[in-house]
């Protein structure tokens, strides 16, 4: 056992303080996508409904770069700038698990400067097609958990993340997932009593440990054995570590 940590990071509303796919809305005419665009997300799910996004804006003459600088307003979330740093600093693993997109991902952790500091991203993979159309695939197609989406089961991602790392040698000392959505329940049920999760106040994952903390019938459905840090800014989750050492 080292004493790396494995730092697991979602991306929208944690490393950014904004959902970048409903973000980049904005580049639609007046700000506005058709109602019949979105009256279809709750039967084709969340990628295929963001794919009918981009053909829209498409057809509207937005392009690459307009999907680049509308990213690149986008504000990191408070202290997260300086936890990742200090992970980085301390030579600890960061990785980024996100049911955004890879072009998105890619853009902002290039302008901020924190490409270098994630050993991997997982993410949707995007593409920009022959005609600057903005593409988008599954992740993987999953039909094993409940929880998660069946585009990304970002529990099983966790475990294959460190099941491969295990092969080549390395061994984690915790695992901090640090998330805010209902997409990061899946692994959050998935890490030791030597682990921490990291909900974000008020959000989804707050709610759902929060509520099944009370809820005597949750609470024997699912087991959290990982320890609860909430934070409302990376900050929280800095000064935690910090006091650890």
């Amino acid at each position: 056992m080292s004493d790396k940590i494995l730092f697991a990071f979602d991306f929208d509303h944690t490393v950014i303080d904004e959902n970048s796919d409903l973000y980049c809305k904005r580049l639609a005419p007046d700000g506005k996508i058709p109602q019949e665009i979105e009256d279809t997300y709750s039967d084709l799910g969340w990628t295929k409904y963001m794919g009918l996004i981009f053909d829209y804006l498409h057809k509207h003459g937005v392009t690459e770069k307009h999907y680049s600088d509308c990213m690149n307003e986008i504000p990191l979330t408070s202290g997260m700038r300086e936890l990742i740093e200090f992970a980085v600093e301390k030579e600890h693993e960061c990785i980024i698990i996100s049911d955004s997109n890879s072009k998105f991902i890619n853009s902002i952790l290039t302008e901020t400067g924190l490409k270098e500091a994630f050993s991997a991203v997982y993410t949707n993979p995007a593409e920009f097609d022959s005609e600057g159309r903005l593409t988008l695939e599954y992740f993987h197609y999953q039909d094993w958990c409940k929880l998660s989406t069946v585009n990304l089961c970002k529990g099983q991602i966790l475990e294959d993340h460190m099941t491969k790392q295990e092969m080549t040698g390395t061994r984690y000392k915790h695992v901090v997932f640090v998330g805010d959505g209902s997409n990061d329940f899946c692994p959050a049920l998935r890490l030791s009593e030597k682990d921490y999760i990291c909900p974000r106040e008020s959000y989804r994952l707050w709610k759902k440990i929060k509520k099944m903390e009370s809820d005597p019938e949750i609470k024997g459905e699912h087991e959290l054995k990982a320890q609860v840090v909430n934070w409302s800014s990376g900050f929280d989750i800095l000064d935690f570590l910090k006091s650890l050492n």
